[in-house]
């Protein structure tokens, strides 16, 4: 086997695949911004330097004697995106980027293409488990780029017969996490009382550890080409049931008060309103007079997709993967939870 090119190698995820692979003995390449050290990647790893993705990105360099392609170099999902058009932005790196790369990819002789996409496909909410055969329902525009993405990698792989395999995790957690879990973490530390309580929902999760599992799998299983695989750990958890077994991984005393999710709506959608407004009218002077040129290209529900992420559920049938390629993530949820609070009681 010749070598599996990882982009976005430097990355949270990208940093436990490269592990992963390592550990098997494979030869892995990472990609490299150039204003990034090679320091940045898993001891271990060649680097190769590219330029930002793109549909003018120059591979060749770092396609050379690559038999696979994992690929994880994204312009991820921003809460408040500065963007004045966000969707554009997102088809040129997530898109534009990612079908350059497959095509050079195909030229060069490359045998398979692992894309790594997201949940956003199929939607942000669920009423029953989401399957490879839910339909695609994209809100928002990183997950409008990421399934134009997977659309258009399927005309490449038809057109040259490069295999694609295709990826769609829930959210991710494991050391290093950032965002909304990392927050999370800091709110339970504090010892914060949490209006979760009254929560019941249903959420699916995937560890880090499981999801570089999984793609190494996709990576090298002969029937994984031309599939669409969801993943995660197996596991489904309310909101109060994560926060309570965070504060348990953290040891920490968890604090969760009811508090009517019919409340928790409408005081979103007040705030939705009234945030809309100050950006309309620039009632607080220069900066919300310039946040107004974009306000139209923005989510305007911000305060409620906010409140939907804690409240609502979005679940996941992983059944395919672990049928078709014998897969079983070699983490519990519990462990996983364990091996981020080490991290995190280590860090802050």
């Amino acid at each position: 086997m010749g070598r599996i090119l990882v982009t976005g190698a430097s990355g949270f995820v990208g940093h436990f695949l490269c592990n992963r692979l390592l550990s098997q003995g494979l030869s892995v390449r990472g990609t490299l911004l150039e204003s990034e050290s090679p320091t940045a990647l898993v001891t271990g790893v060649e680097p190769v330097v590219i330029e930002p993705l793109g549909k003018n990105t120059s591979w060749d360099h770092a396609l050379s004697n690559v038999n696979i392609i994992i690929h994880l170099a994204a312009r991820v999902h921003i809460m408040n995106d500065s963007a004045t058009d966000p969707l554009t932005e997102f088809r040129k790196v997530n898109v534009e980027g990612t079908l350059k790369l497959a095509r050079d990819a195909a030229r060069a002789g490359v045998k398979r293409f692992v894309f790594i996409s997201s949940i956003k496909v199929n939607g942000e909410e669920s009423t029953a488990p989401y399957t490879p055969e839910s339909p695609a329902n994209p809100s928002d525009p990183y997950g409008i780029s990421k399934w134009e993405a997977e659309a258009g990698l399927r005309t490449i792989e038809a057109e040259t017969g490069l295999e694609v395999v295709v990826v769609r995790p829930t959210l991710v957690y494991g050391p290093g996490v950032k965002a909304n879990f990392l927050n999370m973490m800091k709110v339970i530390k504090r010892g914060i009382p949490l209006p979760f309580s009254s929560i019941h929902n249903k959420r699916s999760l995937i560890y880090v550890g499981n999801l570089v599992d999984a793609l190494a799998v996709c990576a090298t299983h002969p029937d994984a080409a031309g599939k669409t695989y969801l993943v995660s750990d197996g596991e489904d958890v309310s909101t109060p049931e994560l926060v309570r077994r965070v504060a348990q991984s953290l040891g920490a005393s968890c604090r969760l008060l009811p508090f009517p999710v019919l409340w928790m709506n409408m005081a979103a959608k007040i705030l939705d309103s009234f945030e809309f407004w100050v950006l309309s009218f620039g009632l607080f002077g220069s900066k919300a007079e310039k946040s107004t040129q974009n306000t139209k290209h923005k989510t305007k529900n911000r305060f409620s997709g906010a409140v939907n992420r804690l409240t609502g559920s979005l679940t996941v049938d992983s059944s395919k993967i672990r049928n078709e390629l014998g897969w079983v993530p070699p983490f519990t949820m519990e462990e996983g939870l364990g091996e981020t609070a080490g991290w995190f009681k280590n860090r802050f």
